[in-house]
């Protein structure tokens, strides 16, 4: 990752920290925030250590896989939401490809 798309990376995993839960997510609400929250743990880590270990690199891309489903059937407001969590994810794994 190169350095403006680091800038990039960090203002837009701000940006998703401050975000509000979006609502009306339907049916598929409790697995869509239990990829928000292992995908955000990932994120965190990264954010903490500057690096992802193995195990967490593979939970990654299998809960972004998940999110690809999922996520074809969201509102407005959960697109947005959880696009924004779809790229910081897939950025992060660009590194460890």
């Amino acid at each position: 990752m190169t350095v403006s798309d680091r800038v990039n990376f960090d203002e837009v995993w701000q940006l998703h920290q401050a975000a509000d839960w979006p609502g009306n997510l339907g049916r598929d609400e409790g697995q869509l925030m239990t990829l928000d929250t292992v995908i955000a743990g990932c994120l965190t880590y990264f954010f903490e250590e500057q690096e992802l270990d193995a195990r967490r690199v593979e939970i990654l891309r299998d809960c972004l896989a998940e999110l690809d489903e999922v996520a074809q059937d969201l509102s407005e407001t959960g697109t947005e939401y959880f696009h924004r969590l779809q790229f910081l994810g897939t950025t992060l794994l660009q590194d460890y490809s």
